[in-house]
């Protein structure tokens, strides 16, 4: 990989990171969702840094090129991103519901007094 690119890619890279971690610190961002994120921006970068280390992980997972692993990789991350969303998502439709009925009875409780 081209030096140039290797520090563009950094660089970007750290940008990214920086503005996760500023979204945590203005409470815009929960951080057990930007964890993943900075997993893989950290791992990202090394693998940046070390572009031989993506080529021996590859060989050795049996992946013909290390692209197809970045891809496959990516792939993965987004799965595990979109179903732990999921389960937020649902965690709070529920706890919506719940809170619709507890509204609901108190109304109604106020509504006889």
């Amino acid at each position: 990989m081209n030096l140039k690119f290797q520090i563009i890619v950094a660089a970007i890279i750290l940008v990214a990171l920086c503005v996760i971690i500023n979204m945590i610190r203005a409470k815009r961002l929960e951080l057990r969702y930007a964890l993943a994120w900075l997993i893989v921006g950290v791992g990202t970068l090394i693998l940046d840094f070390f572009p031989s280390m993506m080529n021996w992980l590859a060989y050795k997972l049996g992946i013909a090129s290390p692209v197809n692993m970045l891809f496959f990789f990516g792939f993965c991350f987004s799965l595990i991103i979109i179903f732990v969303l999921t389960i937020a998502v649902s965690r709070m439709s529920i706890r919506i519901k719940e809170l619709a009925q507890q509204l609901a009875l108190h109304e109604k409780r106020s509504q006889k007094e």
